[in-house]
């Protein structure tokens, strides 16, 4: 009897032409497990491709609740964003994807998982890594690194096996899709001076054609997470889902930017992100009020720290674990309401409140009502100042020069 493999099954060029090749070069009976993390493809017609291409068998398993919940709001709350601008959609579905198949892996009595990831990308990374924190008896298998083909080729092995698949030469896309994103790759976006032609977005209007009127929208956290839209309790895929229409249909969340990967290569990467944009927009108005300037300052560092670690894989790490201790920590008071204005592909946050606010309208105030102690100011000056008077008449300074 052949060995069991359970594969990651996106339905996608890279998984469909991999079940075949498992199979008939490795000997394996591939079981296709399509973890669903939120994608526009039915359940009925990815069981139908995958059995056509060869596997023995096919497992379904949702998890876009889990997903949200203890995935992509821990990332909100933190504020993440590989190199300032990536919510990191795919890269946080990964640790997930990975539980999921090791949890098969179990189920089935499979010796292997497998993947269909290149060699030059991140996701092989965060999946391997992730398999060997949880199930480090499992073997590995990713087709796509023995298996010297282009993406030409793997078409062209698709149409020969008769593999059925929507890729085809004219539109080469590689896309991962999730509710918290988009990400599309290859094709003519390899080339970072080319503009993404318009057939790259699928959830956004470009922002030329969204509405001419603005919509605004309230977003309620409690404790960071976020909990209601427009003063209503959301269900949390729901409340993304809402929130990528809307967002959406204002062009806001499209993202086109030059990226160091892990393997240590830049790449030029385009996401769609309207809920993650809209979200953490919210979520940082929210903080703004009630963080300390010295936690925010601090926060921040570790926002950047948790992103690079999400990014590179380590989500089952004690790194991860202390982390997130620290960002729960400052959580406990970020409950209010962020408002915000969509409007031609920009999110702007318009006013923001908090039961925990820290702002004090009567020390703000120049008006009336003022209750900020003005005769402080000059000795707090001379104070602060000190120490760059002391050295600036010991120590004078050479005139600066360009």
């Amino acid at each position: 009897m052949a060995e069991k493999i359970i594969l990651a099954y996106s339905g996608g060029l890279d998984t469909a032409v991999a079940i075949r090749w498992l199979k008939e070069e490795k000997g394996y009976d591939v079981v296709a497990l399509t973890v669903d993390v939120g994608m526009d493809r039915q359940r009925e017609e990815l069981q139908s491709r995958a059995m056509a291409a060869g596997a023995a068998s096919f497992e379904w398993s949702d998890v876009q609740d889990e997903f949200v919940r203890h995935f992509v709001f821990p990332a909100v709350m933190a504020g993440a964003q590989y190199q300032g601008v990536y919510p990191l959609a795919t890269a946080l579905s990964r640790p997930l994807i990975a539980r999921e198949m090791v949890a098969a892996a179990r189920r089935e009595g499979a010796t292997a998982v497998a993947h269909g990831c290149t060699a030059k990308g991140n996701d092989q990374v965060r999946l391997d890594v992730s398999v060997q924190a949880l199930a480090p008896d499992l073997a590995i298998v990713a087709p796509l690194r023995e298996w010297a083909m282009d993406r030409e080729s793997e078409i062209d092995y698709a149409h020969e096996h008769n593999i059925p698949i929507s890729v085809t030469k004219k539109s080469p896309y590689s896309i991962d899709e999730n509710l918290y994103g988009r990400s599309i790759e290859t094709g003519p976006l390899e080339d970072p001076w080319t503009e993404p032609p318009d057939d790259v977005w699928l959830w956004t209007k470009s922002p030329a054609d969204a509405p001419d009127e603005a919509t605004y929208l309230e977003i309620g956290f409690e404790r960071g997470v976020p909990t209601t839209l427009d003063g209503k309790a959301t269900d949390p895929v729901d409340l993304i889902n809402s929130l990528n229409k809307i967002a959406g249909e204002h062009g806001v969340g499209r993202i086109d930017t030059i990226e160091d990967r892990l393997v240590g290569i830049k790449s030029r990467e385009v996401y769609e992100a309207p809920a993650g944009v809209t979200l953490l927009a919210a979520h940082g108005a929210v903080e703004s009020l009630v963080l300390s300037k010295e936690q925010r300052r601090f926060k921040a560092q570790v926002a950047q720290e948790y992103a690079d670690l999400v990014y590179n894989g380590l989500w089952y790490s004690t790194h991860h674990q202390d982390l997130q201790a620290y960002i729960q920590s400052t959580q406990r008071y970020v409950t209010g309401t962020a408002r915000l204005k969509l409007h031609k592909g920009t999110v702007t946050v318009v006013g923001r409140k908090s039961p925990r606010s820290l702002y004090d309208f009567a020390l703000a105030t120049y008006d009336k009502g003022d209750e900020f102690d003005r005769t402080a100011a000059v000795g707090f000056i001379n104070i602060w100042g000190l120490p760059v008077k002391v050295q600036s008449q010991v120590q004078p300074m050479e005139e600066f020069k360009e």
